[in-house]
């Protein structure tokens, strides 16, 4: 009997068949780790002591992306199957000039000399899913039955035990080698709620400032996980323990300090605000919402002023706006995704306005794109701050009383109407036709007829 899950039958089938041609075969890393605490592995990986070209030729369907580095991708035979297994024959690394890769790797036919070059404990394990005589009695959601089928080389059991980021032997080393893995040991700490291990720490202290050799995307890849795993608050908490958050987002470290007035903000300064905002973004949440949650008031350091009735921060919004496109732009965000991260920026200040907007600006304030995403972090930003929801209650009744076609009516007059009616083009008309759409958005005009009444009215008869 194999198991339910596609991903694990795939990957329990290569073990199986690595295992009949004489080779040492088993589950590795995240996988292992994920299903001993009792959670669904996103994906499955095997280690093998088989060299990449007996893999390619073993498994009808694989791909050699990584062969140099001796891994194999190896697709399903299943047709339709979306996934692939990454098979990584045993190897021991060489040295890491770039700080990133291996500039040489040498197989090892030992699945301990593995292990050991792996980044921490928790991720070092591996797991035998043929033991006990199949799959379905090791790997069927029962943490204490894989344990049982666990070859645990480096401790990573008691540190799972513990709740402790352990780096696998001197953690300069392994930071040294691939200095990913500082801002990896802070993901998987604020993940699992784990401590770093002491040692770990304080490697990554001494280290953070090399972080810069890691490349922007990498970097924006992984500070893009911390804040959409449900765990953002501690994971920016933790970048700023490690010395890390000054390296990466120094932006968002001076945010420390800066006081804002209690009045509003009785939660305390900038910092304080932007982590209990972050503490409410759920598992799985969009990047964007997440990255305009981060930066929403990235702009109040800058423009902080102690003025005579109160603390201010004049022009935060567009200051913000400039300090979050060069943002982007380094970590090298896609047009898409900048457009809406600012937008978020641009507009999180309107909702104080609303309940005093026309209609026709509420409405097409509803037009904005991602409307929900924008009306969240309103949410959010209160319950960060005085708590009143006043504002967000007004918007969410409001759209939800509203049919698409009331915030977004087909226009009753173009500008193809106005020619006709002997209205000579010009610049103009974009102004004749904004002022139309607004009496319409007010419900002052209903029809075509009406909207030409009201044009003629407002701006005169054609010449």
């Amino acid at each position: 009997m194999l198991p339910a899950s596609a991903q694990l039958e795939s990957a329990w089938r290569i073990v199986e068949k690595l295992r009949s041609h004489g080779y040492e075969a088993y589950f590795a890393g995240g996988c292992v780790r994920d299903l001993v605490l009792g959670r669904d592995p996103a994906d499955y990986d095997v280690a093998t002591s088989a060299t990449p070209d007996v893999v390619l030729d073993m498994f009808p369907h694989t791909y050699a992306v990584g062969a140099h580095f001796g891994v194999v991708l190896v697709a399903p035979e299943a047709e339709g199957a979306r996934f692939v297994t990454e098979v990584a024959t045993f190897r021991s690394d060489g040295a890491y000039s770039d700080g990133r890769h291996p500039d040489a790797v040498r197989y090892t036919q030992t699945a301990e000399e593995d292990v050991r070059r792996r980044d921490f404990t928790i991720n070092g394990l591996l797991l035998d899913p043929l033991r006990g005589g199949g799959a379905s009695d090791q790997c069927s959601g029962d943490p204490d039955r894989c344990r049982a089928a666990v070859l645990d080389y480096v401790g990573g059991l008691a540190d799972l035990d513990a709740g402790v980021v352990r780096a696998i032997g001197r953690p300069e080393l392994r930071f040294e080698e691939d200095r990913l893995r500082m801002l990896r040991a802070v993901r998987f700490a604020a993940r699992f709620g784990f401590e770093l291990e002491p040692a770990t720490l304080a490697a990554i202290r001494m280290l953070a400032p090399r972080i810069h050799s890691v490349s922007r995307e990498r970097a924006r890849d992984e500070l893009t996980k911390m804040l959409t795993e449900g765990r953002a608050r501690c994971a920016f908490e933790l970048l700023n323990q490690t010395g890390l958050l000054a390296q990466v987002l120094p932006e968002i470290a001076r945010m420390k300090g800066v006081e804002q007035p209690p009045q509003f903000h009785p939660e305390g300064d900038v910092w304080i605000h932007t982590l209990l905002l972050l503490g409410q973004l759920e598992p799985g949440c969009s990047m964007t919402l997440a990255w305009g949650a981060l930066l929403h008031d990235v702009g109040k350091p800058p423009t902080f002023r102690r003025a005579p009735d109160r603390i201010r921060f004049d022009g935060h919004v567009e200051v913000g706006m400039a300090m979050g496109a060069e943002i982007c732009r380094r970590f090298r965000f896609s047009n898409e995704e900048t457009r809406q991260i600012l937008a978020l920026i641009e507009n999180h200040m309107r909702f104080a306005d609303v309940q005093r907007m026309k209609t026709s600006t509420l409405k097409r304030f509803f037009r904005l794109e991602g409307f929900d995403e924008h009306l969240e972090l309103h949410r959010m930003d209160c319950l960060a701050a005085h708590g009143n929801l006043e504002g967000w209650e007004f918007v969410r009744a409001r759209r939800e009383t509203m049919t698409e076609e009331a915030v977004r009516p087909r226009p009753l007059i173009t500008g193809r109407e106005l020619i006709a009616a002997g209205y000579a083009p010009g610049p103009q008309f974009r102004e004749m036709l904004s002022a139309a759409e607004d009496a319409q958005l007010e419900g002052a005009i209903a029809t075509a007829d009406e909207a030409m009444q009201w044009i003629r009215e407002k701006f005169g008869q054609p010449v």
